[in-house]
């Protein structure tokens, strides 16, 4: 969510899926971003986001270097069959993976964008997302550019 809301581009969200749900530790490390003034998403008043606790994130394998938010969404991606887990962090993805969770990064998020006719290009949004320090090889830059057909 970060980074689709650096880029501007937040409100496509609810178009590409059909229920965004968000664990309440997400929200408390976007409001302590926010306080340290890094330009993160204010997630309170928005009316396509439910905000919902995990029943249980002792289900998890023991990962210790796991952030609270990215723990309670593995867990909500557990508690939900078929739900899709948005994450980026490569470790939660790593997780993620082992659990057999499907996912989706903001790279992919993207292509579905240009794919569902939302954004005409992903090639200056690539670029905007280096600036701002997202992790992003050459060779990650180029098969994206392929799959969008750019």
């Amino acid at each position: 969510m970060q980074y689709l809301h650096q880029l501007g581009l937040l409100h496509l969200l609810p178009k590409l899926v059909r229920r965004v749900i968000v664990p309440p530790a997400v929200i408390e490390e976007l409001a302590q971003g926010q306080r340290l003034g890094v330009d993160l998403p204010d997630l309170s008043g928005v009316d396509w986001i439910e905000v919902r606790e995990p029943a249980s994130v002792n289900v998890l394998p023991l990962v210790t270097n796991l952030g609270p938010g990215e723990t309670q969404v593995l867990a909500l991606g557990m508690e939900r069959p078929g739900a899709v887990l948005i994450l980026d962090d490569a470790l939660a993805r790593q997780v993620g993976h082992a659990m057999h969770l499907p996912m989706r990064g903001t790279l992919g998020l993207l292509l579905d964008a240009k794919q569902a006719g939302l954004i005409s290009e992903v090639k200056p949004l690539l670029d905007q997302l280096s600036a701002l320090r997202f992790r992003l090889s050459r060779e990650t830059y180029d098969a994206v550019l392929k799959l969008a057909g750019e």
